[in-house]
């Protein structure tokens, strides 16, 4: 699962949160993929928070539209909320959350019934309505629009940046072991080289040394032997040059997976 806090500074996140928010007026604040709060509240009213959920009816209802309501829509208490998914990719990774605003010039004694359910006493519930920003909605829906994009944008940018560098890193770790199994490999062949050549003057003289001996071949026994060790020597250097060729078969599937 991804985790955002991986990838991006949530400070980079609060700035951003926090100048949208000013500039339209709309309350917000980033969840994870957790529920966890990411960042601190901008533009909270006290009609929500101290008020509507502070009382424990009005957590309940609170509670309800936070966990069945997408998208911009009426809460319970009659303000506009919205809720934007934050993705990378097709996962869900966390969430902007927030609204608190009214669409129209309220009616107070509507609200006074609501401050009744939930036990609150109206005279401050009415106070603290009165300070809720009214919004077209219209320009809440865009608000909650251009939050939603600019942060999806930004998280999306930092975690291609991170993945990528963790990409660069891997390359140059795996070009490093690349090169020293190549050398390695070249340095190999260089003795298989030799050690064919051995093989081959060894051969020679065996031959010469047969030819000589008729069938006594003292000498022919001592050469064979000798081509003996070194032909082990030669499967020996086959061997580790296979073993090599598949660490630098291992090095660059690793390369492409961290390119996918």
């Amino acid at each position: 699962m991804i985790n955002i806090k991986d990838f991006i500074d949530l400070d980079e996140i609060q700035k951003i949160q926090d100048m949208i928010s000013s500039a339209t007026g709309v309350a917000a604040i980033a969840v994870g993929a957790d529920g966890k709060y990411l960042t601190q509240p901008s533009n909270f009213t006290d009609f929500c928070m101290k008020y509507t959920r502070g009382s424990t009816e009005g957590e309940r209802r609170c509670v309800r539209c936070d966990n069945e309501c997408t998208g911009t829509y009426y809460c319970h208490a009659g303000l506009m909320d919205f809720s934007i998914d934050l993705k990378v990719g097709e996962e869900k990774v966390g969430a902007i959350i927030g609204g608190q605003v009214l669409p129209n010039e309220p009616d107070e004694e509507k609200f006074r019934v609501i401050a009744r359910e939930l036990g609150i006493n109206e005279d401050s519930y009415i106070d603290a309505l009165r300070k809720v920003p009214v919004r077209s909605e219209k320009g809440i829906h865009a608000a909650s629009d251009v939050l939603g994009t600019v942060m999806n944008m930004l998280i999306n940018f930092r975690y291609l940046q991170t993945k990528n560098g963790n990409q660069i890193d891997v390359f140059e770790n795996e070009l490093g072991n690349i090169t020293e199994n190549i050398e390695s490999a070249k340095g190999l062949m260089s003795d298989l080289h030799n050690t064919s050549t051995m093989e081959h003057i060894l051969s020679i003289n065996a031959n010469i040394e047969a030819a000589k001996a008729g069938k006594a071949g003292v000498g022919f026994a001592v050469v064979a032997r000798e081509i003996g060790e070194l032909s082990k020597q030669s499967g020996s250097v086959y061997d580790e040059i296979e073993r090599l060729v598949d660490e630098i078969q291992i090095s660059v599937d690793k390369i492409t997976k961290s390119g996918t």
